[in-house]
């Protein structure tokens, strides 16, 4: 799978629920999230990665007593491809 533009990568951005961001070079897709305390932080961070396992595209997670963060990014293409949206895509429509 190719690497997206910035355009692009900035135009799909638009598709995701708000809260994704493009990380300064434009070669990761993150999001962090606020939560009342250390298992809803860890349950979003194990909704991702069972996510990404499925898909066969892995986030990186990090997460403590009241954050998470998931960052996409295409290893092997250098920088964001359509993988990397679509697996956000599907952790936004799985949180709903």
């Amino acid at each position: 799978m190719g690497k997206l533009s910035h355009d692009d990568a900035k135009a799909r951005l638009a598709d995701l629920a708000e809260g994704w961001a493009l990380d300064e070079d434009g070669t990761a897709l993150a999001r962090s999230f606020e939560t009342r305390n250390f298992l809803s932080a860890q349950n979003i961070a194990l909704l991702a990665g069972a996510i990404g396992e499925a898909m066969g595209h892995h986030p990186d997670l990090s997460y403590g007593w009241g954050h998470a963060r998931i960052v996409f990014t295409s290893h092997d293409a250098g920088g964001l491809t359509a993988r990397d949206f679509d697996v956000a895509a599907r952790l936004d429509a799985a949180l709903g």
